[in-house]
């Protein structure tokens, strides 16, 4: 039915922090050695989940302006800048690190949250269920200004079947296609500075391509990918020049993973294309930057749905080039710095973070090695 607003079908997760010193940012294309450096001294806090954000506390961002200094003492500084994250329901996803980044370097944050999933996340955050994983590098709680319903498969009213309509899981929401949600940002806000694109759902993710269907490829597809395009499209007229977009694939897109099916593979293929065509079509249209992030697996509670997430995390620890557990808050550093003034330049990429693991042609585990 409606896109899952969590990144858990391309892998997406949460796990526990580390030092920042031990964090390290990957990208396709070579980024200048002071931002390497400047991912393993972010400053991000340690915490035992990376989530989502507390809908109803008005945020006074410049509190959370967070310098993260490489040794040439280059911030990432994101204070006056206002973003708007679709896809966060709980607080263990790529969304949520995301948004805890954007807050730690001084972003005020909005989020979209899948509306079958919003009461439950606004009650979880009521009852301070989340506060643990809101903390911040001051020991503040990370906070949302507001919380908009959203389903991203449907532009706008007209598109929503009367199925849909009627389901009692969208009771008492309004305003919830891409379309009002964008319009009911420029109403309450005026303009916004970063879009991130956190959503994705495949609802035949355990089928193989062979065995899916065409609605199901073309759910998968809906969701996952032109879900971004539709999002951009309705946010690029109130976005600031010199703004910046991210949304989040999987090596699926190049490489074969069996059992990622349901087309979220071609999917991601089409997103990571797409990045490339927007990159050029927001540049010169809005001076909007335009990249994804190629995250690595990590146990997410929508990422179980697929059913081997833990074998994938076991697979990239033994074969990465970095043995080391990915964290979700190594994307959310990498999505601050892509969305900061340091990263002016790059658009139109794909970023890995996944600990090198996309470098990878032999799998060290083999047991043909062994033989």
């Amino acid at each position: 039915m409606g896109a899952s607003v969590t990144t858990g079908l391309q892998m997406a997760a949460a796990r526990p922090c580390i030092p920042a010193c031990q964090r390290l940012l990957g990208s396709r294309a070579a980024l200048p050695s002071f931002a390497r450096a400047l991912s393993t001294q972010t400053g991000f806090a340690s915490c035992r989940k990376t989530a989502s954000a507390g809908p109803f506390v008005s945020l006074n961002h410049k509190r959370f302006a967070v310098r993260a200094m490489s040794a040439q003492g280059l911030p990432i500084d994101l204070r006056g800048k206002r973003a708007f994250i679709a896809g966060v329901a709980d607080d263990n996803g790529y969304g949520w690190a995301i948004a805890k980044a954007l807050a730690a370097a001084g972003a005020e944050i909005l989020v979209g949250t899948w509306v079958p999933a919003l009461n439950i996340f606004e009650t979880s955050l009521r009852r301070g269920k989340f506060d643990e994983s809101r903390k911040l590098p001051d020991g503040s709680l990370m906070e949302i200004t507001k919380v908009y319903p959203l389903d991203a498969v449907f532009d706008s009213p007209e598109d929503v079947p009367d199925d849909v309509k009627a389901n009692k899981r969208y009771a008492g929401s309004s305003n919830w296609t891409v379309k009002e949600v964008a319009e009911t940002v420029k109403n309450d806000f005026g303009t916004i500075d970063i879009l991130v694109h956190s959503l994705a759902n495949g609802p035949e993710v355990k089928n193989s391509l062979l065995e899916t269907s065409r609605k199901g490829y073309l759910a998968a597809v809906s969701a996952s990918s032109y879900s971004f395009i539709s999002l951009l499209q309705h946010f690029l007229p109130i976005m600031n020049p010199g703004g910046a977009t991210i949304s989040l694939t999987y090596i699926a897109s190049e490489r074969t993973i069996p059992g990622y099916g349901g087309g979220m593979s071609s999917a991601k293929a089409a997103l990571e294309s797409d990045t490339r065509v927007l990159a050029y079509e927001a540049g010169r249209k809005g001076k909007i930057r335009v990249n994804t992030i190629s995250a690595g697996p990590l146990g997410s509670r929508a990422a179980k749905a697929i059913g081997f997430i833990e074998k994938m995390i076991e697979y990239s620890y033994v074969n990465a080039p970095l043995q080391k557990e990915l964290l979700a808050d190594e994307v959310g550093n990498t999505a601050a710095f892509l969305a900061s003034p340091l990263a002016s330049a790059i658009t139109g990429s794909t970023i890995y973070v996944d600990n090198g693991l996309n470098t990878m042609g032999l799998a060290l585990d083999s047991p043909t090695l062994s033989t």
